[in-house]
């Protein structure tokens, strides 16, 4: 039952109707969506599940479910085919094509990611472009590189720095999405355990640290640049208190978006500055509780330097010609050896990424390739997971249960040339084997396996 308390702090607000907002948290109905991976396209028509879907209308890739399946069972997710996602959160891509249409070349900042959602929502956005996914808590950081890496965009960063650490980065970032930790009130329905955790308190204290991180962290944003702001909370203290509390920033203008009526989102504004954000209300749309805001930076108080003067080891003459016998080397992408493997980063951004790693603690960079031993590559799980069509090796198509024994790393009698294969399932990669004479060698990560199903 949803506290008195609660629902007496909701009244007033825009969009908020309480005999429909109590009945579609008693009715419990579990509303399921994920994000298709464009860079890893499979055929819907034949997957289990997939074949009978709604299109969200707010996101091209995303999808409703009929039903919530149990994922574990499926390789494409594993293979990073998809991502299950709250249908409320991927409203964030039709944020990005009203205010950023041309991505090519942008640097994004996901501050607050894990355990991933936005953070490869914005990988499949700027696609050409670089996202720099950080989170603080170093225990959420592993889920976060893992649904990451799974994705497979040879674009991303991955950081674990306090929000105040950003500050060393001035004028950075062209789009910045801080999705704040907030009371959760919007997740209710999906998770009834969460309304024990809410009080009074909680809102104020998440209201008073969503200030901090925003102070923080802005000096980070690009003159022009822009900052999506949002909650899972229906709280006006962490909502439209908080559209004020950024409008009053030195050179942030709130900027005005117009979804479609039919859509149901709730137009909102903050009574000090009349910032516009946006709620949305599981009984009036289908998905969670939701709230985002856009401002732009108009003015810009800090200059652009930083420093980026990191020096890495490039590959030598000899690294270069072992690796260039295995794969086509393009010029889009500077190969550094960092601890022993063999990295890709994007040329574009090499400046911009040894700032990264002068000034934050970066977990991930760019698409890890290899190690090399003697004259053979053993190559990377991440190069397996990549959206690249040029790998090295071979690869054996596999069918679902092979594919689940395969993932849950036990041993397989497999088929093949003799040697390094790629495991693929439906077209997709699901990692690396190696055929010995006499068995094969599994080398999906143990700390990714599945335990049981």
């Amino acid at each position: 039952m949803l506290p008195e308390s609660f629902l007496n702090s909701l009244q007033g607000l825009p969009g908020f109707n309480r005999e429909s907002f109590v009945q579609v948290h008693e009715l419990g109905e579990q509303v399921t969506s994920l994000r298709l991976n464009p860079s890893k396209p499979i055929d819907v028509s034949t997957h289990r599940f997939l074949n009978n879907t709604q299109n969200i209308p707010w996101c091209s890739d995303g999808k409703y479910l009929t039903e919530r399946p149990f994922f574990v069972t499926d390789p494409l997710w594993h293979a990073g085919a998809y991502y299950v996602q709250e249908a409320s959160s991927m409203f964030i891509q039709y944020v990005l094509e009203q205010i950023m249409p041309e991505a090519k070349g942008k640097i994004a900042l996901d501050l607050c990611a894990a355990p991933g959602g936005k953070s490869t929502l914005l990988a499949s956005y700027f696609k050409e472009g670089l996202v720099v996914a950080n989170e603080t808590i170093k225990t959420r950081n592993p889920v976060l590189v893992e649904n990451i890496t799974k994705w497979g965009s040879d674009r991303m960063v991955v950081t674990q720095n306090d929000p105040s650490h950003f500050k060393s980065l001035p004028h950075f970032f062209d789009i910045m999405v801080v999705d704040a930790p907030c009371s959760g009130s919007g997740l209710f329905r999906k998770d009834p355990n969460a309304i024990n955790e809410w009080s009074e308190d909680s809102v104020q204290h998440c209201s008073t640290r969503q200030a901090r991180i925003l102070d923080d962290s802005l000096d980070a944003l690009k003159e022009g640049g822009y900052l999506i702001y949002s909650t899972c909370s229906y709280s006006f203290a962490e909502d439209e208190q908080m559209m004020d509390y950024i409008a009053s920033r030195p050179g942030m203008k709130s900027v005005l978006l117009n979804p479609p009526a039919e859509w149901n989102i709730v137009s909102c504004e903050g009574p000090m500055h009349n910032a516009k954000g946006f709620r949305f209300y599981p009984d009036k749309i289908k998905g969670e509780g939701f709230f985002i805001a856009v401002f732009q930076k108009e003015t810009s108080s800090t200059g652009g330097y930083y420093g980026s003067d990191f020096s890495w080891n490039l590959m030598t003459k000899q690294e270069t010609a072992i690796l260039s016998s295995f794969l086509s080397l393009s010029n889009e992408y500077v190969f550094i050896n960092h601890q022993n493997t063999f990295i890709a980063v994007a040329s574009e951004f090499e400046m911009q990424i040894k700032a990264l790693l002068k000034n934050m603690y970066v977990k991930k960079m760019g698409l890890a390739i290899g190690e090399i031993k003697g004259k053979d590559l053993i190559p990377a799980h991440a190069l397996a997971m990549s959206d690249w069509t040029n790998i090295p090796y071979s690869y054996i198509e596999v069918d679902e249960e092979t594919a689940l024994q395969y993932l849950r790393r036990a041993d397989l009698i497999l088929e093949g040339e003799k040697g390094w294969q790629a495991v693929r399932f439906k077209g997709v990669r699901l990692g690396w084997v190696k055929i010995l004479p006499n068995r094969s060698n599994n080398y999906y990560p143990t700390e990714w396996r599945i335990l049981k199903y």
